[in-house]
């Protein structure tokens, strides 16, 4: 029901906004020849997203998630799965208690978040689409989002990441000194994203997992995991870290495959006729969320290209100047207000930054931290729900987007720890 009002909106809050520059236009003495152009605008970029959403994104997902189905199929048909559900399976049984013990989603889960950890987005959707239907057959209300689903959308709008290779790669573009400068605060910031997540749907959900043992040594296991992959990364020659990271994730993800098919020739599987099988469902869910992704795309376009993000903005730097706070933060901004709602556009938006400010201002490094701080939650809540059927998204969107909430908080925050402006 969230997801509809806020769909509903961005429409009313774009027609209201072009309608005033409209208007302003005709009574002004100077007008902006933009203002003119708004409603041209608005509709001739919702046609051209809608184009994109069907044909560029949803075919070209595809090809993917076919390849990412099929070796799914491959690794349940082996038992890969179920070996990695156990491994995880007590942590993940604190955060997903409704799922049964060594159920074989636990694994899906996993890689999912795994694909996400190493920046491997091509892997990371199809793997955690295969992973909501895994958790929609444990659901008994179909078109109700049930606790776990919450969960598992939640923690994957706060886009833990690793190794954000595809930042550093775009900062290198762009001219930085040192493009990997930005590597600790943005796996900083969404350490805290992903915390803002699961302590917000733990409140929700009622689960008390401060005081429990099991969830606190996995906590503090993976929090050491994490300042040791911090210290290796740090260490690495100046230039190096994107090669070894771009190494290391691509061969992991390709280890895993081997496993899966290794594994299944081992038990003597069909491994091509489990892969086509797979494959087949992965054909099916990229047609199903088309609509989905059409719907989502054309509000955010609409809502976009009507100027209401540049006043909110413009509105909210006026607003800290005049409490008298440093402003530094305010030009990076426009990174942090659209990531939630398109991941192109917050790229499009920390590349504008990084082109007019500079890559190693304060601004360009805080909109890089930006975009690795969370994901695109509208984008995520529509195609993963919209691949099972659910329209009762009860307090997903509400989870996700306080998740990114927390992960914008403490990139500011970190921004003025590691590189404090002149």
């Amino acid at each position: 029901m969230a997801l509809n009002y806020i769909w509903v909106a961005f429409f009313l809050i774009a027609f209201v906004v072009a309608l005033a520059r409209l208007a302003f236009y005709f009574l002004s003495s100077n007008p902006n020849p933009e203002d003119l152009a708004v409603f041209p605008n608005i509709i001739t970029n919702a046609f051209d997203i809608a184009k994109v959403a069907a044909f560029d994104i949803a075919l070209g997902l595809i090809g993917i998630l076919t390849l990412w189905m099929g070796i799914m199929k491959i690794g349940e048909r082996s038992g890969a799965v179920a070996i990695l559900a156990k491994l995880i399976g007590p942590f993940f049984n604190r955060l997903f208690p409704e799922v049964p013990k060594n159920h074989p989603v636990i694994g899906q889960i996993l890689m999912n978040f795994s694909a996400n950890m190493l920046g491997l987005d091509n892997a990371a959707t199809p793997l955690g689409l295969k992973a909501m239907q895994g958790l929609q057959e444990l659901n008994p209300q179909k078109d109700t989002a049930s606790n776990s689903q919450i969960m598992f959308l939640v923690l994957n709008t706060a886009g833990f990441t690793l190794v954000p290779v595809t930042i550093m790669v775009y900062r290198a573009r762009m001219g930085a000194a040192d493009p990997s400068d930005v590597f600790i605060p943005i796996l900083i910031t969404t350490f805290f994203s992903a915390l803002t997540g699961i302590t917000v749907v733990s409140i929700y959900q009622k689960m008390n997992l401060l005081f429990d043992k099991v969830f606190l040594a996995y906590f503090i296991g993976i929090s050491a995991v994490i300042s040791g992959i911090i210290y290796y990364f740090t260490s690495l020659p100046e230039g190096k870290m994107q090669v070894v990271s771009k190494l290391a994730s691509n061969f992991f993800i390709f280890s895993i495959i081997i496993s899966f098919i290794s594994l299944a020739l081992y038990k003597k599987i069909n491994v091509f006729e489990a892969f086509i099988e797979g494959a087949k469902e992965g054909f099916d869910v990229s047609i199903k969320i088309i609509p989905y992704l059409v719907a989502i795309l054309v509000g955010v376009s609409v809502f976009r290209t009507c100027g209401a993000l540049d006043y909110l903005v413009n509105g909210l730097g006026s607003l800290v100047t005049a409490l008298g706070f440093d402003n530094s933060f305010v030009p990076a901004l426009p990174t942090a207000f659209m990531k939630p709602l398109s991941g192109s556009g917050a790229r499009g938006m920390m590349l504008e930054i990084m082109k007019t400010k500079g890559a190693d201002s304060f601004p360009g490094r805080l909109a890089s931290i930006f975009q690795g701080a969370c994901d695109t939650t509208f984008y995520i809540v529509a195609v993963y729900f919209g691949s099972v059927g659910i329209k009762k998204t009860r307090y997903a969107v509400v989870g996700g987007l306080l998740a990114d909430l927390g992960g914008v908080i403490a990139a500011i925050w970190v921004a003025y720890k590691f590189f404090p402006p002149h």
